[in-house]
């Protein structure tokens, strides 16, 4: 039945509806507009420069950038590795490679060359030059991927301001072929006394204009964030507990949430396939309710500007009362996923007095892997609980550390509530933890923990005052 569709099978079916079609060109050519084109990925190449740790992390890095190509929508052709001290200033990976890479380009009928770092504007005039094709960094491809799977209003303007801090230093336009001269009585024939020269050229109107877009959306990011604020602090009035889903992107967050709420969010096997944080509402095995917020995933060299944009929506994790750090245990280096997520939480609470919440490791995907190397990661990561969302394998064990990490209610209550008063019995359940509960003549005695609101309400029952 259409009904019984939740809104992440929805979203997947319309998100498979718009794939991108095979085929069309990627051209290289000016346009009169700001120098973003869009990207159109179809059959790219793909190279990076090996400058420090092992083989194994140089090709890890390397696959991974193959995997986010694909969630873009291109076919990854090839992969080349430069080896290097460091990338070289003027085209990444050395005039020599260049060469090689532009023969690599040709044979294999590309359109596109990605490389696995961040390309200043000159670097990408150098290849472009040379390679005569398209060539894209590794932060324009993730701010594409973002730019394809934000829904909300507010990720669309948190990418947007990503994308414009990103191309500000590497505008490009028609050079002083557009450039304005002086008009009016003022400029007279030929500009006027020093008024004469080229004016304001099309490159300085763009930046103009992205600036005031910036400023613009900047507003409006703030706008939003305090409309988030102040849905926080409503939960933190009521005293709602909360935990924050953090992780590398397709650890299996949603599938998580799903898992843990049967939320119904959108779950697709690709990097960054959601972005908007969804909240909702978990409950514990003894009955204490409390939020569960799936975040945006990290991945290896997270841009800034993301990180920056995405600041607002990210402190949900910083003001959460425990972290769920989800670990892919099928990734070939889950460790480095971890180092990761940290560091990036490293950057939001940075010159903040904040500190991080709790931690509470989970290695999903436990159905993907052998047993050998389910042993190796509890050896690892010896406090982490082992689960696979999927099948529902430890969701059960989850659920308990969840409860036991969970902030308990400090009010020592003990209370006799007449029968009338069943409504804030139920509330004593749904709130607080029933130490003990038996019924008398005159009504329900009582004995619980609770918030100190919920004691104020009961301070007319009690038998015994409160005791902390």
């Amino acid at each position: 039945m259409a009904e019984d569709i939740s809104d992440g099978e929805l979203a997947l079916t319309e998100r498979a509806a718009l794939r991108r079609v095979v085929g069309l060109s990627t051209e290289l050519a000016d346009i009169s507009e700001v120098e973003y084109r869009q990207l159109r990925l179809e059959r790219v190449v793909l190279v990076g420069v090996w400058t420090s740790g092992t083989v194994e992390q140089a090709d890890a890095s390397l696959a991974e950038l193959g995997r986010l190509a694909e969630t873009a929508g291109s076919e990854v052709l090839e992969g080349l590795i430069q080896r290097r001290d460091r990338p070289d200033p003027a085209t990444y990976i050395g005039s020599g490679k260049v060469r090689e890479l532009a023969d690599t380009v040709r044979a294999n009928g590309a359109d596109t060359v990605i490389c696995d770092g961040e390309l200043s504007a000159g670097q990408l005039r150098q290849l472009e030059e040379k390679l005569k094709v398209k060539v894209i960094d590794r932060t324009a491809l993730i701010l594409d991927i973002f730019a394809q799977h934000a829904r909300s209003r507010e990720g669309k303007a948190q990418v947007e301001l990503a994308q414009l801090q990103y191309l500000m230093p590497r505008l490009r336009g028609w050079g002083s072929a557009l450039s304005r001269q002086a008009g009016g009585r003022a400029g007279g024939a030929g500009g006027g006394v020093g008024l004469r020269g080229p004016g304001e050229t099309k490159l300085e109107i763009d930046r103009r204009r992205i600036h005031k877009r910036i400023a613009k959306l900047r507003k409006e990011v703030v706008g939003m964030d305090t409309v988030r604020r102040t849905k926080r602090d409503r939960r933190l009035a009521n005293e709602v507990p909360s935990v924050a889903i953090v992780g590398y992107t397709n650890a299996g967050k949603s599938s998580l949430l799903n898992a843990i709420t049967g939320a119904g969010v959108l779950v697709q096997d690709a990097l960054f396939a959601t972005l908007d944080p969804t909240t909702r509402r978990g409950v514990t095995p003894d009955g204490r309710d409390y939020t569960l917020t799936d975040t945006v995933g990290f991945v290896r060299h997270l841009p800034h500007q993301l990180v920056d944009a995405f600041r607002s929506t990210l402190e949900e994790a910083v003001a959460a009362d425990v972290l769920l750090h989800v670990v892919d245990a099928a990734d070939a280096l889950p460790e480095a996923q971890v180092e990761a997520v940290r560091e990036v939480l490293g950057e939001i609470t940075e010159g903040r007095d904040e500190t991080l919440p709790p931690e509470l490791l989970v290695v999903n995907k436990a159905d993907a892997v052998d047993e050998l190397e389910l042993a190796r990661l509890r050896h690892v990561f010896p406090e982490a609980i082992v689960v696979s969302a999927r099948t529902g394998t430890g969701v059960a064990d989850l659920i308990e550390a969840i409860a036991d990490r969970l902030p308990r209610p400090d009010v020592l209550v003990e209370a006799l509530l007449p029968y009338a008063s069943g409504a804030l019995v139920a509330r004593v359940h749904r709130e607080g933890e029933v130490l003990s509960e038996r019924h008398t003549a005159d009504g329900t005695m009582l004995s619980a923990r609770v918030r100190p609101d919920l004691a104020g309400v009961l301070a007319g029952f009690t038998t015994n005052g409160t005791a902390g």
